[in-house]
């Protein structure tokens, strides 16, 4: 089962980090005459006098989109597993990600029986301040475009609700079976990269990021000062299922934590001459005790920070090994408003580590790498993730391998535990989501008297008469949940918890309540607790 569970969160996982996540070196804002230069070139190739040929001769007519792009997808799967044509119409949604922020109006949504559920409204945001409320159903936009049925699609609301900064749409809202015309004006909706940032402990900050965003260094400078201003001492950074994302940004992140003029990272390609990145600056933690948590969706620039912390002894890295990237790509605007990001140069951890894969045996098997590692009995068993690549020595003596991703200095295995089918079908349908927004909106009054998950902790469990209504819920999906033994029943019941919390406070709620059982943080308290406080490497 545990299988099952690896192979439907797998496209999902492999795609953020192999597409949105994994685009290290990528300049959101390259400029159009260094960017693009290489348009200059007015010899054509033989790809390019066959499309000609085909455009000018061929006896029928043709769309010349439709024999382009595989054209070009065909010519970059010959390259590397991240050299990637982006079409114009992706485009966009790609770089909002990287940029932190989209023109919206500032809502979570959801499609729950065909209608438009409004799940969460981003405060201060355009909604909040037009009186859109959690519960509310968007049936409408502008009079014109209905949006309620089976036949709408989130990407036809994505585009119906989004639009110019400044730009007013007005919606039509059902709330308590009266309809209701909200007008609202468009602004910046944030992509935050920070999910939580709390204390674990009296002396113990937590902080987990998605990605490294264009906004993510000041998401984490803010969250820095707020666990200083609590008297942190210690510190768990959590870069599980983090992609990457922009270069600078992990570079940054990583100064903070080394001292004097270190190096971070360096890269070097065929075409693009040795760089070398370096401490610039006094770090707000040089000393403090620091655990980083990785897995095997820990990509690129999470890649860098891990290397780099454990090159030089600052941070003990927890978890399974990481993803294994250390490809370096480049964005070039094509004439039609589409992109390649093209694999420019190789990284290289501060003792010289490339931690790159393998992916010479095709994209394909590139791609099944994830699934091989449990087929192998590396995510469960710690003897068999067996050190990658050639060994190099830390300033403490410490031996670190290059190639394959970062091996953690403490194995912690993925979680097998065995589940009912029916479980996973609870979240990949939707149904535990469902009806703990549904469960929300009936109990708001009570919930609402929670001022912070640790209240709700404390005063709050999910319990049998919760089990019962998620039972009569999840008939409605044709889920009978009865028949689940204890085992089941108290991890669903867990997760009700970790949803609820998720709710009402968002990613730091869920956070705060996930992280009580997770083994992972269970085990970076044991490191804490037991290392001495490091001394930096001179």
């Amino acid at each position: 089962m545990a299988r099952k569970k690896l192979q439907v969160w797998l496209p999902l996982i492999f795609s953020v980090v192999m597409i949105i996540g994994m685009m290290i070196g990528y300049q959101l804002r390259a400029k159009t005459t260094g960017g693009n230069s290489f348009l200059q070139n007015t010899i054509s190739s033989p790809l390019q006098e066959v499309i000609s040929l085909i455009k000018n001769k061929y006896v029928d007519n043709v769309n010349m989109d439709s024999l382009e792009e595989p054209a070009i997808t065909g010519v970059l799967e010959r390259l590397d597993p991240h050299s990637v044509f982006i079409p114009a119409q992706d485009l966009q949604a790609l770089n909002e990600d990287l940029q932190g922020n989209f023109q919206g109006i500032g809502i979570e949504f959801q499609m729950i029986r065909d209608t438009v559920n409004v799940m969460n409204v981003i405060p201060d945001g355009p909604s909040f301040k037009a009186g859109i409320q959690i519960g509310d159903k968007i049936v409408s936009v502008n009079d014109t475009v209905n949006l309620t049925g089976k036949d709408v699609s989130t990407t036809v609301i994505r585009r119906e609700l989004r639009g110019e900064y400044g730009s007013v749409v007005t919606v039509g809202v059902l709330r308590d079976k009266e309809l209701k015309k909200i007008k609202i004006t468009r602004g910046i909706i944030p992509l935050y990269s920070l999910d939580a940032a709390y204390m674990l402990d009296s002396a113990t900050g937590y902080i987990k990021l998605n990605k490294f965003a264009e906004t993510t260094y000041r998401e984490f400078m803010q969250a820095m000062e707020k666990l200083q201003a609590q008297h942190m001492q210690q510190l768990v950074l959590d870069l599980r299922e983090n992609g990457g994302g922009i270069m600078q940004q992990a570079i940054d992140i990583a100064d903070e934590f080394l001292n004097e003029n270190k190096l971070i990272v360096y890269t070097k390609g065929e075409h693009s001459p040795r760089a070398d990145y370096r401490c610039s600056k006094d770090g707000v933690f040089e000393k403090g005790k620091l655990v980083v948590l990785v897995d095997e969706t820990s990509a690129s620039a999470s890649e860098i920070v891990a290397g780099a912390l454990q090159d030089w002894d600052r941070a003990t890295i927890v978890g399974r090994r990481t993803f294994g990237k250390g490809l370096v790509q480049q964005q070039f605007n094509l004439s039609d408003r589409s992109a390649v990001r093209l694999t420019v140069a190789r990284y290289y951890t501060p003792l010289g580590r490339n931690i790159q894969k393998p992916y010479d045996k095709g994209r394909e098997q590139y791609q099944e790498e994830l699934m091989n590692r449990y087929h192998d009995g590396e995510l469960v068993v710690g003897d068999t993730s067996k050190p990658k690549g050639q060994a190099y020595k830390t300033p403490s003596g410490h031996l670190v391998y290059g190639g394959g991703g970062i091996m953690p200095d403490i194995f912690v295995a993925y979680d097998t535990t065995s589940q009912p089918r029916k479980v996973i079908e609870l979240f990949t349908r939707g149904t535990l989501r469902n009806f703990i927004y549904n469960y929300y909106i009936e109990h708001r009054a009570q919930l609402e008297q929670f001022k912070s998950p640790g209240e709700l902790m404390k005063k709050y469990t999910v319990g049998e008469d919760e089990w019962k209504l998620l039972q009569n819920f999840a008939i409605r999906d044709s889920l009978d949940i009865k028949s689940f033994d204890a085992s089941a029943k108290t991890f669903v019941m867990q997760q009700m918890q970790n949803l609820l919390a998720r709710q009402i406070w968002r990613s730091e709620g869920y956070y705060e309540f996930a992280n009580t059982t997770d083994p992972m943080i269970k085990k970076a308290l044991e490191v804490l607790k037991q290392e001495p406080s490091p001394e930096l490497s001179k």
